[in-house]
């Protein structure tokens, strides 16, 4: 089975180089695409540079891969605290980083892909309040869930490496999709806002699931 994945960057990249990159991305140390083309175009662009989406075909025979939308939206949170780099404002977010640890982080050691949310501004942003205790699980999954900031396809592995083939790639003009990456994230936190002003006093908090050591068998969190 063969995939179409996207890379938006500022150059074109012919092959990709394993071990390259930032090791505090989302999932640490990877080659980072996305299946919808749409996305891989706003991810190209800053706001005074084009840029330009690599398009690759990916062999998936025999890779491992680890589809983080198969568990808890906490088991993404914690790979998040693991790797970002976080401001800890307060004691609870700090108990709280270090609890996801401990009870949701998961292996990614054996996987060579990874597939789940990529922690744009708006989502790294719910990511802290939902840390510091100020929404709830429910609000922050909804909040999430309705932004549609979109998924990222990570390639981890050597052997990952091997199995992509670079296929074609095209410009694009910062003018037309930087302003459609910036309503993104602003439909996202308009989403955010909107679950804020929800009445969710019996939802389950940081704190709570810090005080009933809530693990991820608990129904609350699916």
């Amino acid at each position: 089975m063969r995939k179409v994945i996207y890379h938006g960057s500022s150059d074109i990249i012919k092959i990709p180089k394993y071990g390259y990159g930032k090791s505090y991305n989302d999932y640490g140390i990877g080659f980072y695409c996305t299946e919808h083309i749409e996305l891989a175009r706003e991810w190209a662009c800053s706001e005074k540079m084009d840029g330009f989406v690599n398009e690759y075909s990916l062999d998936l025979n025999d890779l491992n891969i680890l589809n983080l939308n198969e568990y808890t939206i906490l088991h993404w949170l914690a790979l998040l605290v693991d790797n970002r780099k976080f401001h800890i404002s307060s004691p609870i977010m700090k108990r709280s980083m270090d609890y996801l640890k401990e009870k949701f982080l998961l292996d990614i050691s054996s996987y060579d892909v990874i597939i789940g949310y990529r922690a744009d501004d708006s989502y790294f942003a719910f990511a802290k309040a939902f840390l510091n205790n100020t929404i709830s699980y429910k609000q922050l999954s909804n909040a999430m869930y309705l932004g549609k900031l979109g998924e990222q396809v990570v390639l981890k592995s050597e052997k990952s490496f091997n199995k992509i083939k670079f296929t074609n790639y095209e410009h694009v003009d910062n003018k037309i999709y930087y302003p459609k990456r910036k309503r993104r994230d602003e439909l996202a936190r308009l989403a955010y806002q909107k679950e804020l002003e929800k009445d969710v006093l019996d939802g389950l908090y940081m704190r709570d699931i810090i005080r009933e050591e809530v693990t991820s068998g608990d129904e609350r969190l699916r």
